[in-house]
C-alpha cells in the first residue's frame, strides 16, 4: 500500500534501497511527559537510516508559547543540516499513535516539500512486525532545502477572534472532550478551562486507530456528527498546535481545501484574561 498520505511497512521494506526515499523519525513526548528524552529514545532504536526530526528543537524559542513555528529561513537551515532533501519522498513516523507525525508532515508540506507520507502504524507497528532497528545517530551530508512557506496556512489570535465573533470560519478544536468542555484542568499550568466561543470539538484520538486514520467514511461521519461543514473554511486548533495537525490531515483526506492552523491554540487563548471563553 502506498497513498499520498500513508505508506505501509511492507511497502517501505520493498523500497528500502530507493535513494529517493528518506525516513524521518518525528517522535515527540506528549504534554505531561516532558521528562522523556526523545533524542535518547531515538538513539536507542529507530528505523534504519531515519534522521531525528525534533519538533521541540525546530520550534520558535523566542516565544513562551510551545511548539510555535520558527522562521522559514531557520527551518530551511535546520533541514539542510539534518540532510533532509525537499525533492525526495519523505516518510515520517512517530511512536505509532499518530500523535506527532502529522505535525512534522504539516511542517514539511507547508515549507515546500511536495512528497511527504506517514508510515502507517509508526514505530509500534514496525516493532510488532519484528522489523530491524538501528541504534545511534544517522549523520547525513548537508542537503538542499529552500523553504517556500505559505504564511496563509497559519492563523493568528486576531484572525481566530474575528472568526469566532463573525462566524467567517469554523474553529475545530482537537482536544479531548473533557478539556474542551471545561470539565478538567488543562495539562499545562496557568491555562483556563473551556474553549473558544463557537468552536466545534473533534478530538484527534477519535480520528485514529492503530497509528493511522480511520476510513474516509468513518472520518466523514465524525466531522458531520460534530457539525463541521467540509465546504466552508476551517481553522484547526488544539492545545499547542500539534494534534490540530491530525485534524488537518483527516480533513485533507476528505478533500477539504480551505483548512488552516491556529498555531498558538489553547496555550495562547487560554492564558489570556481579555478573551471570551465558553464551557459546556
Amino acid at each position: 500500500m502506498s497513498t499520498s498520505y500513508f505508506v505501509a511497512a511492507d511497502w517501505l521494506i520493498e523500497h528500502s534501497d530507493d535513494p529517493e526515499i528518506q525516513l524521518i523519525d518525528a517522535r515527540m513526548a506528549p504534554v505531561g511527559q516532558e521528562h522523556r528524552d526523545m533524542r535518547a529514545e531515538y538513539r536507542a532504536g529507530h528505523l534504519p537510516g531515519a534522521v531525528f526530526f525534533d519538533i521541540e528543537a525546530l520550534s520558535d524559542h523566542t516565544t513562551p508559547l510551545p511548539h510555535m513555528l520558527t522562521r522559514p529561513e531557520a527551518f530551511a537551515v535546520a533541514m539542510r543540516e539534518l540532510g533532509i532533501n525537499q525533492d525526495k519522498h519523505l516518510v515520517v513516523y512517530d511512536e505509532g499513535n499518530l500523535f506527532s507525525a502529522p505535525r512534522a508532515w504539516w511542517m514539511l508540506r507547508n515549507h515546500g516539500v511536495e512528497n511527504v507520507s506517514i508510515l502507517a502504524g509508526g514505530l509500534a507497528g514496525w516493532q510488532r512486525d519484528a522489523l530491524p532497528l538501528q541504534k545511534g545517530d544517522v549523520p547525513l551530508p548537508e542537503s538542499d532545502f529552500n523553504a517556500n512557506f505559505d504564511p496563509h496556512v497559519v492563523k493568528k489570535l486576531t484572525d481566530v477572534l474575528l472568526a469566532s465573533h463573525e462566524g467567517t470560519a469554523q474553529i475545530v478544536d482537537a482536544r479531548p472532550a473533557p478539556r474542551f468542555n471545561g470539565e478538567v484542568d488543562e495539562p499545562r499550568a496557568g491555562l483556563k478551562r473551556g474553549h473558544i466561543p463557537g468552536a466545534l470539538n473533534v478530538p484527534w484520538v477519535d480520528l485514529v486507530v492503530e497509528g493511522e486514520l480511520k476510513t474516509t467514511d468513518e472520518l466523514a461521519a465524525i466531522f458531520r456528527r460534530q457539525g463541521v461543514d467540509l465546504n466552508k473554511p476551517i481553522i484547526a486548533s488544539c492545545g499547542s498546535g500539534v494534534t490540530a495537525s491530525v485534524v488537518i490531515l483527516a480533513l485533507e483526506t476528505l478533500g477539504a481545501s480551505n483548512v488552516t492552523l491556529y498555531d498558538g491554540s489553547w496555550s495562547e487563548w487560554g492564558a489570556r484574561d481579555d478573551l471570551p471563553i465558553e464551557t459546556a
